[in-house]
């Protein structure tokens, strides 16, 4: 007697799995990223257009720009161990702040970073030669504690432009993957970055399980940083 069987069904992240598997065969660096924000805006797509050299992926016909907070921890080389582990200690902990949008080159989904600040100086000493990423050193402090229904937090470049931030939701509500064909979907199972080197198109590819998360209302009460983004988020 045949007993079907039922197949679960392929997620986002399962594509990206093969895909990266394929083509880097295995991770260069391992790190966890911690109690991630993501704040969405619906923008121009003629005036986005104008500042991402990729072409914009749409959703539902509309440009997505998003604000992406969040703390990497125990960023090191995938091989040496627990030695390697330990010798990059200095540089494991590093706060993020950027903004990204969201592209398609090659037939490939992935991001495109329009601005991004990093909290450890160091890292912006050891940037690739000849790559074109928006790196900028900034000041961040981040209060994400999820059990409280609060997240806050503050970037900061120099002495003047600024970001400050809160997000509330309710307590106890329960993080999920998101659901196929949301917004949630779009912005977050995202595992390819491109950027340029020399006028040369380059990838960068990742990969994680795909992200728990849930709605949070967003406030910002200084945006004075956005400026230097561009005009989309002016």
């Amino acid at each position: 007697m045949n007993v079907p069987t039922t197949e679960l069904p392929r997620t986002l992240s399962d594509a990206a799995l093969e895909r990266f598997v394929a083509r880097e065969e295995k991770p260069t660096f391992v790190c966890e990223w911690r109690r991630v924000l993501f704040a969405h805006y619906e923008v121009e797509r003629e005036v986005l257009q104008r500042q991402v050299p990729f072409e914009l992926e749409l959703l539902e016909g509309q440009a997505v720009v998003s604000l992406v907070a969040f703390t990497m921890h125990r960023f090191h080389p995938r091989w040496g161990g627990r030695p390697m582990e330990w010798l990059a200690r200095p540089v494991s902990t590093n706060r993020f702040f950027n903004v990204r949008t969201y592209v398609r080159h090659g037939g490939e989904p992935g991001v495109f970073f329009i601005h991004q600040w990093l909290s450890h100086p160091f890292c912006l000493l050891t940037r690739l030669p000849g790559l074109r990423l928006p790196w900028h050193w900034g000041r961040m402090h981040y209060e994400h504690r999820h059990e409280t229904g609060c997240v806050t937090g503050s970037v900061r470049e120099g002495s003047a432009a600024r970001l400050i931030y809160s997000a509330t939701f309710d307590t106890g509500t329960e993080f999920v993957p998101p659901a196929p064909g949301s917004l949630a979907e779009f912005c977050l199972e995202r595992y390819t970055a491109f950027a340029y080197r020399s006028r040369t198109p380059v990838v960068f590819r990742i990969w994680h399980e795909p992200w728990p998360q849930c709605t949070a209302r967003f406030e910002v009460d200084d945006r004075g940083l956005l400026t230097s983004t561009g005009e989309c988020l002016k």
